[in-house]
């Protein structure tokens, strides 16, 4: 078995999920993205997680405060872009400090094709910051798992409210098809 701070191997897609589960995450939420496809189809077909797709981001937030007082904790996966969605709802874990354990997939970072994605891609780890959120980026696939594992530690054991950004650098170039 992998320790959580080290990678497995097959992938760090794979490390995503893996330090999910080695974190007793138990409701895996999300609105779909490439980045994350192989953490959802794995939390989908995993009998011990609910995966939970969302129309909106800042629906995971309240869900996951609700996983929390349910005793269960949770991961909420989504893109650079819907993190601009959040930031007001981020208040409800600066007041209620429950665990909020969020992997962020980036765009508008590094050779962005959509300029739409620029704005909050540069944006994003300041306004998590803003809004008191702990973030840590990973642009190589060794570090995904300690660094999620760090995150995740942090959020269930101190109630905080923690980001791990996953770099446009680790997830690959994205280009227009026609």
């Amino acid at each position: 078995m992998t320790a959580a701070n080290e990678p497995s191997g097959e992938g760090w897609q794979h490390d995503v999920f893996r330090v999910l589960k080695e974190h007793g995450v138990r409701h895996v939420v999300y609105v779909p993205d490439a980045g994350h496809s192989t953490a959802i189809r794995l939390s989908e077909a995993d009998d011990e997680i609910h995966a939970v797709v969302l129309t909106t981001e800042e629906e995971g937030i309240g869900y996951l405060a609700g996983a929390w007082l349910g005793g269960e904790r949770g991961a909420l996966l989504m893109q650079s872009s819907g993190v601009g969605n959040c930031l007001n709802t981020l208040a409800l874990q600066c007041c209620a400090r429950f665990p909020l354990l969020m992997v962020v997939t980036m765009r508008g970072d590094w050779a962005e094709f959509n300029p739409w994605q620029n704005p909050m891609g540069q944006a994003t780890e300041r306004a998590l910051q803003l809004m008191n959120v702990m973030t840590w980026r990973a642009d190589a696939p060794q570090d995904v798992a300690p660094l999620l594992h760090g995150a995740a530690s942090m959020a269930f054991n101190g109630d905080s409210a923690c980001a791990l950004l996953l770099g446009q650098r680790l997830i690959g170039e994205k280009k227009w098809v026609k």
